[in-house]
């Protein structure tokens, strides 16, 4: 590993993921768009196209919610 691997890897989670949230920050104030790759234009092309068939699957946000509460106290 290089210096900065090293250095990452000797941060605590909590560091790595405050290090994380400060990359994502500072790529969306960029500006700059980031390219898809057409896999995942595809794949979200072709999942929105099968909600839309038939959105009986999914959840609402009511629904949603209620399963990540759920999972922190149970």
């Amino acid at each position: 590993m290089d210096l900065y691997s090293d250095s990452i890897q000797s941060l605590s989670a909590v560091e790595r993921l405050k290090l994380v949230e400060q990359i994502w920050d500072g790529l969306s104030d960029e500006g700059d768009t980031i390219p898809l790759p057409e896999w995942a234009v595809t794949e979200a092309r072709r999942r929105r196209e099968e909600m839309v068939a038939d959105p009986a699957p999914g959840f609402s946000h009511e629904e949603v919610w209620r399963k990540i509460e759920d999972g922190r106290h149970g």
